[in-house]
Order: structure tokens, then sequence, then C-alpha cells
């Protein structure tokens, strides 16, 4: 069967992508930033899994304040990097996995989670920067992408436990599908953040860092945190680390943390980024 073997959360800062494309990464603004990721683009050179769910929000790219799904999933066969405003990014294109993905809406669906199918669907940064903090430059992406969107923009967005809860879904959806499948689940976005109004800049060290506490050894009651919580303590735009519970969900009870990274600031936000191991997860390429 397949199995969910890893779990990665990180930020998607766009500044974070346009510095990869525009070959800033060794400046001394950005090195710091990059250097986070370092141990997870070696970790990734041996951890290849064959696919990969990463939940994402979309920024007005692929979807509008005319249609808002609060769960889409991409079952496409390829993913065109986006035209945010200025050009899509130099990027190859998103490989799909639409054989799983069409066995994730089904087993899904029949969870009794409405999923918005996505058959098109082009990716903005929001998918695309993740790959490039952990894949770097490629002229092929090097695992296939299933893109699950969430809802974080438009209020109202989906509860933390309503993601934690899809997460435990995705576990059984993987496992239930009949080939042999090494799957990874990501979550991104966030961390504290906003971009607007009279706290624009505004970074939380101290909630980011008990999010993540929390995330690896109590993420039951973190799921219960409310919305409100999180737009007083971590910005309008700290909602987005509700993703990561899909994440963790997706992950079992308990995991191994194999890797932290939190900086402050990036392009005026706070970068986290952390790895994790399903503490029930089996080496089957270990002889």
């Amino acid at each position: 069967m397949a199995r969910i073997t890893a779990g990665l959360a990180t930020s998607h800062i766009p500044a974070m992508g346009m510095a990869v494309d525009l070959g800033k990464t060794a400046e001394d603004y950005w090195k710091p930033v990059f250097a986070g990721y370092d141990w997870t683009r070696a970790w990734a050179e041996t951890e290849r899994p064959d696919a990969v769910i990463l939940v994402y929000n979309d920024h007005a790219s692929a979807f509008s304040l005319e249609m808002i799904p609060t769960f889409a999933l991409g079952c496409a066969e390829r993913f065109a990097p986006a035209d945010e405003g200025y050009g899509a990014r130099p990027v190859p294109v998103v490989q799909g996995h639409s054989e799983l993905a069409a066995h994730l809406a089904q087993a899904l669906i029949l969870d009794e989670f409405d999923l918005t199918i996505m058959n098109a669907l082009d990716v903005d940064h929001g998918l695309t920067v993740p790959l490039s903090l952990v894949y770097g430059q490629p002229e092929a992406w090097p695992v296939r992408v299933i893109p699950l969107a969430v809802n974080v923009v438009q209020y109202p967005p989906p509860t933390g436990r309503r993601c934690l809860s899809l997460g435990k879904a995705i576990r059984r959806a993987v496992e239930s599908f009949d080939q042999d499948l090494d799957v990874q689940v990501w979550g991104t976005g966030g961390m504290s953040h906003q971009l607007q109004g009279p706290r624009a800049g505004l970074i939380n060290k101290d909630f980011d860092t008990a999010f993540l506490d929390r995330l690896v050894s109590d993420a039951e009651s973190l799921a219960l945190l409310p919305h409100i919580e999180y737009l007083r303590e971590s910005g309008s735009e700290g909602i987005e680390m509700v993703m990561w519970l899909v994440m963790r969900g997706a992950l079992g009870p308990d995991v191994e943390e194999l890797h932290r990274f939190y900086h402050v600031p990036a392009s005026n936000t706070a970068v986290g980024h952390i790895v994790l191991r399903p503490t029930d997860h089996h080496d089957t390429k270990a002889g």
C-alpha cells in the first residue's frame, strides 16, 4: 500500500522565490534565510517521495472573489506556474499524479470532505516557492505533486480542527491506495505576518515558537485555536498556519522532529520551517 513517510512545513514568502529566480540567495540579507534550508535540501536528496501532497493557498491567481472553494484538489497531469501580475516564475511545470489524486478525491469525498476537483489549475508562489526552497532550480521538479488549495484568503476559512481532520482523512486515503508509493505531505504559508493596515509588519516570535512546539507535541489542542486568536497574535495573514495542521494530521498521532528553522525577518515577515516524520514510519529502503 501507499504510505506517508514525512511531513514538511514552510513559509512560502514570494520574495524568497524572487531571490532564487534573480540569483540573490548568497547576498547578505538572504544568505541566513536560505541557510536554514541546507539541512532539508541534503535530506531531500535521499528522501525522494513518489508524490508530494502540497497544501497551499492561492493568492487570487487561479481563484477570485467570484469563486472561492474551501478545499480544492488538483487532479490534472500538469500544473503551469501562474502569472501573478509580473509574469510566471521561471520554474518548471509541476507534474501531477492524477491516479493518486483521483483516488484521494474519491476517498475524501466518501469520507465526507467536500472537495472542489480541479482538472485544470495554474499554481502560484504558494506552491512553487516551497518547491524551490527544497529542490533549488532544476530543469524539472524531481517529484510529482498533488496541489491541495485551502481558502485562507476570504473569510471564513476552515477551522484548525477541520484542517487537522482533513489531514487524518488524507492519511487514511493514502493508505488505502493499492500501489506501493512513498508519499510526503507538505503544509505551507505563515508564519506571523500582516501585509496591510496599522499592524503591517507584525511579527510575533513567541506565538510562532509556541505554534511549532505544539504542532509537534500537542496538535489536538492546537487545532482548537480560534480564528480570532490567529488574527490577534499572528496578524491577518497568520491564518495560513492552519494549512500546517493538514500536514500534521496526515502524519498520525506521534511524530519525530527532524529539523526546525525560524528566522526574522524575510521581506518583513517571519520564516518558519519544520520537517517531521511519523514515529510509525518504517524505512523500506533499508536492508
